[in-house]
């Protein structure tokens, strides 16, 4: 078994950004020699996720209009007496830090529509790491 472990550092601006990590994970994988395993996508950061969804503006837009209707970055969160991102919190939590994407003939088996993505939810940019693990 190989593995190959790498770190990607982005900037984002928070306020449910969106941003497609597909071609960044293929640009990682292409890095190795795996063709058959598994490539996870982890965020180490609290108020982001990582998730699979269909990326195109009307379906990212969406997607943030449910969380600010779910959870309402106006609500009054007990993390707010520390912080103003109670919401990115939750936000986070539902979704999760990472997925996992089964690697078959060096092609990740995403859907015809699917992307690999994080969202950050927090109240401000930040710079972010996310750490992709390649098992094969």
């Amino acid at each position: 078994m190989t593995v190959h472990q790498e770190t990607l550092t982005f900037k984002t601006q928070g306020n449910n950004e969106v941003i497609d990590l597909t071609d960044r994970v293929k640009s990682v994988l292409s890095q190795t020699e795996i063709t058959t395993g598994l490539v996870t996508v982890f965020s180490s950061h609290t108020t982001t996720a990582i998730t699979v969804l269909e990326f195109e503006p009307g379906a990212n837009r969406d997607l943030g209009e449910v969380m600010n209707r779910l959870i309402p970055q106006s609500h009054s969160y007990h993390h707010n007496v520390m912080d103003s991102n109670g919401h990115a919190h939750a936000r986070a939590a539902i979704i999760g830090p990472s997925v996992s994407v089964p690697l078959t003939h060096g092609v990740l088996q995403l859907g015809r529509w699917q992307h690999i993505a994080l969202i950050d939810f927090d109240d401000r940019p930040r710079e972010r790491n996310l750490h992709i693990t390649i098992i094969g």
